[in-house]
C-alpha cells in the first residue's frame, strides 16, 4: 500500500470519528460514575484506597522525569523530548488530580482528574506520530493536539455547568488516539525504536479500563476495588513508555522519517 493511501486511511478514520461525534446525541456525565465500590475511610481520609492508589501515577511520573535527565540527549531531542516530558508531567499530575477527585467525587473535581490525563494522552500520541510519521509532522501537531485535548475537558465542564452535559468531544479525544495509534504503528513501521513498548502502553490502558469496568465485582472477589487496581495498572504505562524512549536507536538521526518529517 502506498504512503498516500495509508494517510488517506488515517484521515478517513478521523473524519469518521468526527462524524460520529456530530451524529450521536450529547452525552451528559452519568452521576453514577462517582459511586465507587470501596468508599471506606481510613485515618480520617474518605475513599482511602481510591485516593492512595494514585501514588503510583506520581511515582511513575517522577521516575520518568528523573530518567529523562540521564538518557542520551543527542538521541532524544526536539518534539520527541518535549512530548516525553509532557507525558511524564501529565502522569504525575494525574496522580494529584485523581487523588483530589477521589477525596470528594463530583463533576467539578473530575475536571482535575481528566485534565492532566488528557495531556498525557496527547503527549503519547505525539510521540508515536514523531517516531512513525516524522518529527516535522509531530512538531506541527503537538500544541494543537494539546489545546484540543484541554479544550475538550473544559468544554465538557462548561456544558455540565449549564445543565447540558456533553462528553462527546472528550470521549473522542481519549479514544480516537487509541484507534489511530495501532493503525499508525502497523502501517508505518520503523526500526528507530522498539514499538513493542507502544503496544505495551496500549495493553496497559485497556487492562486498566477492564479493571475499572469490573470495579464492584473485583472488590467482592478479592477485596480490592477494580477502580483502585485501575490506578495501579495504568501507572505501569509510564514504565512501558520509558522503555520506548530508551529504545530509540542512534540511526534515528538518519532515518527516512527525519527527512520526511
Amino acid at each position: 500500500m502506498s504512503y498516500r493511501n495509508k494517510i488517506v486511511i488515517l484521515i478517513g478514520l478521523i473524519i469518521l470519528a468526527i462524524a460520529v461525534v456530530f451524529v450521536v446525541e450529547p452525552i451528559p456525565q452519568d452521576l453514577a460514575y462517582h459511586q465507587f465500590s470501596d468508599t471506606k475511610p481510613l485515618w480520617g481520609m474518605p475513599n482511602f484506597w481510591n485516593v492512595l492508589s494514585n501514588l503510583p501515577f506520581m511515582m511513575a511520573g517522577l521516575y520518568g522525569l528523573a530518567a529523562m535527565t540521564r538518557l542520551n540527549s543527542g538521541l532524544i531531542t526536539g518534539v520527541v523530548k518535549t512530548a516525553s516530558l509532557l507525558f511524564f508531567v501529565g502522569l504525575f499530575f494525574t496522580g494529584i488530580g485523581s487523588g483530589y477527585y477521589h477525596l470528594s467525587p463530583s463533576n467539578s473535581t473530575l475536571v482535575w482528574d481528566r485534565l492532566p490525563m488528557t495531556i498525557a494522552f496527547m503527549a503519547f500520541f505525539t510521540f508515536v506520530l514523531a517516531m512513525h510519521l516524522g518529527k516535522k509532522t509531530a512538531c506541527l501537531l503537538l500544541w494543537p493536539l494539546m489545546m484540543v485535548g484541554i479544550a475538550s475537558v473544559f468544554y465538557w465542564d462548561y456544558t455540565e455547568s449549564i445543565g447540558a452535559g456533553d462528553l462527546r468531544f472528550y470521549a473522542m479525544i481519549q479514544f480516537l488516539p487509541m484507534l489511530l495509534i495501532p493503525a499508525i504503528v502497523v502501517m508505518f513501521p520503523t526500526a528507530d525504536y522498539n514499538a513493542a513498548n507502544v503496544w505495551a502502553v496500549i495493553a496497559v490502558y485497556f487492562t486498566a479500563k477492564v479493571s475499572e469496568y469490573f470495579d464492584y465485582q473485583l472488590y467482592e472477589l478479592i477485596g480490592i476495588s477494580g477502580h483502585s487496581l485501575k490506578h495501579m495498572i495504568a501507572a505501569l504505562a509510564g514504565i512501558a513508555f520509558l522503555y520506548a524512549i530508551k529504545g530509540i536507536m542512534p540511526a534515528r538521526n538518519h532515518s527516512s522519517h527525519s527527512t520526511a518529517g
